[in-house]
């Protein structure tokens, strides 16, 4: 792999990648991270592949517009805790604390986004971990374990083990859609697919999560624009 960086306002740092099995460019923008990686037949020259890039600069900057710059989480800014966005500010004493519109961090500034981090791990541990106790119980499967991760490909998965990962971003989603999640991947305790039977059980679980699937699909993206400094 390379980079190189396609020069503008602002420039755009693109990733090459060689592929033995592509048979033409191929050019991708991550809608969860904003990274652009062009993908290329392994002996192609370089310059074609920059030249391509060039004649799809217009279109790759309209769809970066579109999707937004990330978000450096610090005080003033507003981020989203269970759905509902809440003004990050300075916060007295020694701990958190959560407000119908604010979240009160203490500590110094440059610290925040690390200490709120940590704080919604936290939390998103906590309510992860009582929807899938309470999906569990009622298919009448246990579960082995569960952990959380910065995933950017998947909102959660359950292992053959019966393992169950959970991004902790899930805390930043409306609480139906963090208890769909955890119906969804409960459910693969029974169906490991995603067959009518499998669907049937996350109906039994959850009832209709077919909104809930809308949103992460429509609005899930933008819950990575949040930087916490990682």
């Amino acid at each position: 792999m390379g980079q190189i960086t396609l020069p503008g306002n602002p420039p755009i740092a693109v990733t090459l990648r060689r592929s033995a099995q592509a048979r033409r460019l191929s050019l991708r923008l991550s809608q969860i991270d904003g990274r652009v990686t062009l993908t290329m037949p392994r002996r192609l020259p370089e310059a074609e592949a920059v030249g391509f890039l060039r004649e799809k600069e217009m279109w790759l900057r309209g769809h970066l517009e579109a999707r937004g710059a990330d978000l450096h989480v610090a005080p003033g800014l507003q981020v989203p805790v269970e759905g509902i966005a809440r003004e990050i500010r300075a916060g007295q004493g020694r701990s958190l604390r959560l407000l119908p519109d604010a979240l009160e961090v203490p500590g110094p500034p440059d610290r925040a986004a690390a200490r709120l981090q940590g704080w919604l791990k936290t939390l998103a541990r906590d309510r992860l971990a009582a929807a899938s106790d309470r999906h569990a119980a009622a298919l009448g499967r246990p579960y082995t374990r569960l952990t959380l991760r910065d995933t950017r490909s998947r909102w959660g998965s359950c292992t053959a083990e019966g393992g169950l990962m959970y991004s902790w971003r899930l805390i930043l989603a409306p609480p139906e859609v963090l208890d769909y999640v955890a119906a969804h991947e409960v459910a693969h305790l029974a169906q490991m697919n995603h067959s009518p039977a499998f669907w049937a059980v996350v109906e039994r679980l959850y009832g209709d999560w077919r909104p809930a699937r809308a949103w992460l699909r429509d609005e899930g993206a933008a819950l990575h624009r949040y930087r916490f400094g990682d």
